[in-house]
Formats: structure tokens, C-alpha cells, sequence
């Protein structure tokens, strides 16, 4: 019975592990990219001129202010998909 008993405890533990090991990953990732994002003015400005579109600076105005409401807004999706659920 003591035989099972571990078993069961290690089986538990571990997933338990697993689980708040993921969580802390997301979180920490999520925070990590929001403090630090990933594409900056410089960055777009090359990436449209190699796709043959002129970077003039309105446009990448245009483009950093949709990426960062779009960054913004994941966020406050995620927490109404969660209220959702319950």
C-alpha cells in the first residue's frame, strides 16, 4: 500500500511542477516582451524597404502605434476569454 502511496505522491508532484513551471515561464516571458518589444523604428524601416515599400516616417509612425495597441490589447483579451470560461 506504501508502494502506491509514492507513486502517487511523485506522479502528483511532478505534475504539479510541470504545471506551475509552465505558468512561471508564460509569465515571465509575457513580462519580458512587453517591457522589451521585440521590433523598433529601425527594425520596420528596413523591413518594409526590402519589401519595396518607401519608409516614410508617418507610415512607421503608423505601423510602431498599431503594434503597440496591438500589444496592449492581448492582455485585456486574455483576461475576458477568462472570464468567459467561468
Amino acid at each position: 500500500m506504501s508502494l502506491w502511496l509514492g507513486i502517487t505522491l511523485i506522479v502528483v508532484a511532478l505534475a504539479a511542477g510541470l504545471a506551475l513551471g509552465f505558468f512561471l515561464a508564460r509569465r515571465y516571458m509575457m513580462k519580458y516582451l512587453q517591457e522589451n518589444p521585440p521590433v523598433n523604428e529601425q527594425m520596420l524601416t528596413m523591413m518594409m524597404a526590402q519589401m519595396g515599400q518607401k519608409p516614410s516616417q508617418k507610415k512607421v509612425n503608423q505601423m510602431m502605434s498599431a503594434m503597440s495597441k496591438q500589444q496592449a490589447a492581448a492582455p485585456a483579451k486574455e483576461k475576458e476569454k477568462k472570464k468567459k470560461k467561468k
